[in-house]
């Protein structure tokens, strides 16, 4: 059985439908895990997918966060965010308030994990604690799944560049988010789990990044940073025959400033 999956960071599934809709048809993954809906559960567009063969499990609240996994090979088991998931707590909030960044499902033979892994912001910064604390809260999710045998990955927007070569200057990013050693200790500590990185260099270029900034002619000078990744077990990497970013999909006006990551397997 070959199966397609792919992660993409949709920077707002209202404004990018027309796009997203284009993107299923060309593509045709069979399964997709988005992220930064920008919309509510209630609010994303189940319909008009669903006219091209996905089910959905969606999981936001219409701010700026929220993820989803479309599939059109079964989605059964859905689980909504982390089990023991750390809320943030903003300067100006009571409570801390605990975001839509994760959901689950099995389909078909795989399992899948969409995440959307807060920004860190700053290092100094609570955002960044909050950072740390969710990746081990995630660390904890996929433990079980990481060491089964059926097929298992986590696919998503991580916001952590794995190596320097993962910028297209590692000395931009000086002090900053993104490159800093406990993130990637983070990232390293999903690899103790039993995942592995399946989409590792080279691919079919030289630079393949994932997100380029919409300032400053980020992407024609292809200024980017590869942060969209799928971490996935043995029985998934071992089933891997193929995987590439989607830079066409990055082109044009009104894009997202992520571009698709697609993995297919034999399985």
């Amino acid at each position: 059985m070959t199966v397609r999956i792919a992660t993409w960071n949709i920077n707002s599934v209202t404004a990018r439908l027309p796009k997203l809709l284009e993107w299923l048809e060309s593509a045709a993954p069979d399964v997709l895990c988005l992220q930064e809906l920008k919309c509510s559960t209630e609010a994303f567009p189940h319909e008009a997918v669903k006219e091209l063969g996905y089910d959905t499990a969606a999981h936001g609240t219409g701010r700026w966060n929220g993820v989803a996994i479309l599939s059109r090979i079964g989605l059964e088991d859905v689980v909504r965010g982390l089990p023991e998931q750390p809320g943030y707590l903003a300067d100006d909030a009571l409570l801390a308030d605990v975001e839509p960044r994760a959901v689950a499902a099995t389909c078909g033979p795989v399992r899948v994990w969409s995440v959307y892994v807060p920004n860190g912001r700053e290092v100094d910064h609570a955002h960044y604690r909050y950072k740390l604390d969710w990746l081990e809260s995630l660390r904890r999710a996929v433990v079980e799944d990481a060491a089964g045998a059926r097929p298992f990955a986590v696919l998503g927007d991580f916001n952590i560049a794995p190596t320097d070569e993962d910028v297209y200057d590692v000395a931009a990013f000086a002090g900053l988010t993104h490159v800093t050693p406990p993130e990637r200790a983070s990232l390293g500590n999903l690899r103790e789990a039993g995942l592995q990185d399946v989409v590792p260099r080279p691919l079919k270029y030289d630079h393949p990044y994932t997100y380029w900034d919409y300032r400053q002619l980020a992407f024609p000078k292809n200024r980017g940073m590869r942060i969209d990744l799928t971490y996935g077990n043995k029985a998934f990497a071992d089933a891997v025959t193929d995987s590439y970013v989607d830079r066409e999909a990055r082109k044009g006006k009104g894009t997202s400033d992520h571009a698709p990551v697609v993995v297919d397997l034999d399985l």
